[in-house]
């Protein structure tokens, strides 16, 4: 008791000083108009944002300035002055900014910034934060990865809350390269938005799939002599521990003069249904004709949407993968087609063409349906499926109501726009873009309305604005959950190096 005694008055005159010594900004009291808005790096300009959002963090691009001051203003009430010093960077309050939001549902907040010249104070033109009335999953995960094309090295699965700056680590791979150990990590995937039953898969060495079902992780093998392939893109079922997994043999090559450096495509590609409860795999789509890949589960569990391609390849050539990708690369095509799905007898219908991309010239990956089920939204380029990389790669949507195609303008850019995943309650989508420089995805936030449009869409926040440029890693697979991931990374350490997997069961059908 002594002790706490002595060092509780310490603990306050720290607290103290912190308050003391953190800057008060007030509004400057003279200024100078300015028509233009700020030109802000991440660009939050006029954007919808959940009203749990973690603050919008920027920095301004405007070499003379030497401060800012920054008024943000509520429709419905409330009003925080922050700013930033010769950085140029605005780091907002995190109690303040959660108040505002919160009392400014629905409305809009007025951001007005001001700037130190050398001829004193600039005010630039405002713009709008418009707060929605839906809060977002409040956890983001994904895998950072350095954009190598053959090797890759330390990379690992990640999960951020959106709602402040914490990020955890749910799986590294190696802090640094061991030739024994190094091994890939990929393809993480929840059932239900709940990190309650996952998985991902492990490749090279320690090489397997790793479920984790109410908290307990294993590792199993789902390969076999009757399988094409170990399982790649995975999509649980919403009412069944039973997992859609395509097997696929990819490969790649590299362009000498195309500005987008690397092609890959699938030399062939099957779906699988994976029981997790019985260990027990089975073929559901295995043509020697097509490339069936990328499967997702509606929401009610009653059909499987997935993608598929007529398959350009001679087999009958050496290097056959290799030469049709070299060649006939812009010639591959992939539709969006489902099955129907009995959950009692475990049997699937016959293929119904759901988006028809190829007779376009176009070409479909990444489907996902709407939580209400209505919504199909799908990634669409000029060819291929490994849209991560296609400049052409937009976001579209499909009404299933009414059979309508339309892409999602206001969200799009003019470059890669790719992988996305939707909210528990269906009003955000996050996705992957190239558009902040051209090399490294970055996950983008918008907001779908109840019409089923877009918004334009904003970076995920960062305590320092200037991160998502000193980040030299890719984020890859946003996936939003309603809760944080239970299993601890030593767990999944245990589970992937002292274990080699149980060998599923294959199931002739």
């Amino acid at each position: 008791m002594k002790r706490l005694s002595y060092l509780l008055p310490l603990l306050l005159v720290a607290l103290l000083m912190a308050a003391c010594g953190k800057k008060k900004y007030s509004i400057p009291a003279k200024s100078v108009e300015y028509e233009e808005q700020a030109v802000t790096y991440p660009d939050y300009n006029d954007v919808t944002i959940p009203p749990n959002i973690a603050p919008l963090n920027f920095m301004l691009r405007e070499k003379a300035a030497t401060e800012l001051v920054v008024v943000y203003k509520g429709d419905k009430g409330g009003e925080l002055v922050t700013g930033g010093g010769e950085d140029l960077k605005v780091k907002i309050d995190t109690t303040e900014w959660r108040a505002l939001l919160q009392a400014n549902k629905g409305a809009d907040v007025t951001v007005t910034v001001y700037a130190h010249m050398p001829g004193g104070w600039r005010k630039y033109k405002s713009h709008k934060l418009s707060v929605a009335e839906e809060d977002i999953d409040p956890y983001l995960s994904y895998r950072l990865i350095e954009p190598g094309y053959v090797l890759y090295r330390q990379l690992g699965l990640y999960q951020r809350n959106l709602t402040n700056w914490t990020e955890a680590i749910i799986y590294e791979n190696t802090r640094t390269y061991e030739e024994d150990n190094n091994h890939c990590i990929n393809c993480h995937n929840y059932q239900n938005y709940s990190t309650k039953n996952m998985l991902f898969h492990v490749r090279a060495n320690h090489g397997g799939t790793v479920l984790v079902m109410d908290g307990k992780a294993r590792k199993v093998q789902i390969q076999g002599d009757s399988l094409l392939a170990s399982g790649v893109y995975p999509s649980w079922h919403p009412k069944k521990n039973l997992v859609a997994i395509s097997t696929n043999k990819t490969g790649q090559v590299f362009h000498i003069k195309h500005p987008e450096k690397i092609e890959v495509m699938d030399e062939a590609s099957d779906l699988l249904l994976y029981d997790a409860d019985k260990n027990e795999v089975r073929v559901v789509l295995d043509s020697s004709t097509e490339l069936e890949t990328f499967p997702c589960w509606s929401p009610d569990g009653n059909w499987l949407y997935y993608c598929v391609a007529t398959d350009p390849i001679d087999h009958t050539l050496p290097d056959s993968l290799q030469s049709t990708m070299m060649v006939q690369y812009e010639n591959l095509h992939y539709d969006v087609k489902r099955l129907s799905f009995d959950l009692q007898t475990l049997q699937f219908g016959e293929p119904e063409t759901v988006i028809d991309c190829s007779t376009r010239g176009r070409s479909a990956s990444f489907p996902r349906i709407s939580p209400d089920g209505r919504y199909l939204l799908y990634a669409e380029g000029d060819y291929g499926q490994f849209h991560i990389w296609h400049r052409s790669s937009d976001l579209f949507v499909k009404d299933l109501s009414n059979d309508s195609i339309y892409p999602l303008t206001e969200a799009n850019s003019p470059d890669v726009d790719s992988y996305h995943s939707w909210s528990s309650n269906g009003r955000w989508i996050v996705f992957s873009t190239r558009r902040m420089d051209g090399n490294y995805t970055r996950p983008f936030i918008t907001y779908f309305d109840s019409e089923g449009r877009s918004r334009k869409a904003f970076c995920l926040p960062q305590e320092d604005p200037e991160q998502n440029i000193m980040l030299l890693k890719s984020y890859n697979v946003p996936e939003l959950t309603k809760d944080a991931v239970r299993v601890t990374p030593s767990a999944l350490r245990r589970c992937i190096y002292d274990s080699d997997g149980e060998k599923a069961k294959y199931i002739s059908r």
